[in-house]
């Protein structure tokens, strides 16, 4: 017989501490190695850390709902902080919401982006290798999505800066429990709301940007204009936030490990591969919740209708039973594909592509130009709720 939530395995760590934030690797071997779900007793909620137990989660989203919020809170039984945005409903909403954004973010779109991309991307790597000893948060991995996909949206480029990553933070905030991490963030991002309200609206948007093709879908009868506003504002979300953290983690990868980086600059190629493997090892989006639309049994747990439970994709991807012994090391020429970071189904990530494309040309003109990376001081990490990242890498450069 299935297991109960009552008789699974009971955890008194807390994932949310400042320990565990900083480092949350060896809690999550723990809580892997302790069964297929552990109760996490500080928030009365069952958490799940196996990757197929994740992935099956994730993929089942008639069962395990995002409509009831993807935090703590259940919306079926108290209010949102917002109206909530696409990764916050259900179908048939969800469907209606994300054909609009595959159609804005197709491939015809993408490519028309990449000579942009490209031209900042050299700027960028000239500046670096000019000044040799940089920050890679502050004066790199920021740098690159607030300019390029700013641009990309369409939004002005005034105010970016001080309002978009804050904003984000908040935004992601709600994602995690809602403790005095949570209200730091939200304290500090609720001067953003009207900015960001105020910018994603359609006469404040570039008229050839992605967020004006939105807007398209409104005059097409599609969407309404307030769904068009949120879009706007996922979009930014989906091309910016987590890829100024992914840029970041993965420019840690390549100082930590001075092998790899040799690898990718004598074969290129695999940057795709090396960027896959960043995601992977250090996923920028740790952990969520779901809500179980009824009574379901997975991987021999029995959870009533209307459970939250938290997933933690973060811990899915260095799983050993899916990606070996070496699961903790950063290898470009592994294959990572599959890996969680963007989720799974039909609530993966819909904006990923703009992610891997950003990466990819940033990424390849670095290791055209860069013989090393090298850490100059101790990382400095960021400790948010949902979110894994650096607020500050001291690096340096070496030429070609």
């Amino acid at each position: 017989m299935p297991l109960t939530i009552d008789s699974i395995p009971l955890l008194d760590d807390d994932p949310y501490s400042d320990e565990n934030l900083t480092d949350p690797y060896p809690l999550f071997t723990k809580m892997r190695a302790a069964g297929p779900a552990v109760w996490l007793e500080k928030y009365n909620t069952p958490a799940f850390t196996r990757f197929t137990t994740v992935r099956d989660i994730l993929v089942d989203h008639e069962s395990f709902v995002s409509g009831a919020g993807v935090g703590p809170r259940n919306f079926h039984h108290e209010p949102p902080w917002r109206k909530p945005g696409i990764l916050e409903v259900d179908p048939p909403i969800h469907t209606q919401l994300r054909t609009v954004m595959s159609d804005v973010i197709s491939p015809r779109n993408l490519r028309a982006l990449r000579t942009d991309f490209q031209e900042f991307a050299t700027s960028l790597v000239d500046r670096i290798l000019d000044e040799r000893d940089f920050d890679g948060v502050s004066g790199f991995s920021e740098l690159f999505p607030i300019r390029v996909f700013g641009d990309a949206v369409g939004i002005p480029r005034q105010g970016r800066a001080e309002n978009l990553l804050a904003h984000g933070a908040m935004n992601f905030a709600h994602f995690g429990p809602e403790d005095a991490r949570y209200e730091q963030f939200t304290r500090a991002g609720a001067h953003t709301t009207d900015w960001v309200t105020e910018n994603c609206a359609r006469e404040n948007l570039d008229p050839n940007g992605l967020g004006a093709k939105i807007w398209e879908h409104v005059d097409a009868g599609f969407i309404e204009g307030e769904d068009a506003t949120i879009l706007v504002r996922a979009l930014l979300s989906a091309g910016l936030d987590t890829t100024v953290i992914s840029i970041g983690n993965a420019v840690r990868c390549f100082a930590a490990n001075p092998d790899q980086w040799e690898i990718l600059r004598a074969d290129p190629k695999l940057i795709r591969f090396g960027i896959d493997e960043a995601l992977r090892f250090d996923a920028p989006f740790q952990s969520f919740f779901r809500t179980t639309s009824r009574a379901v049994d997975i991987d021999g747990i029995h959870l009533p209708a209307g459970s939250k439970l938290i997933v933690f994709p973060g811990a899915a991807n260095r799983d050993e039973q899916r990606w070996g012994a070496d699961a903790d090391q950063y290898l470009v020429e592994r294959d990572s594909g599959g890996h969680l970071t963007f989720g799974m189904g039909i609530h993966q990530c819909v904006g990923q592509p703009i992610s891997r494309l950003e990466m990819e040309v940033l990424f390849s003109e670095l290791v055209k130009r860069v013989k090393s990376i090298e850490l100059t001081g101790e990382p400095q990490p960021f400790l948010h709720n949902t979110l894994r990242g650096w607020s500050s890498l001291p690096l340096r450069v070496v030429p070609v």
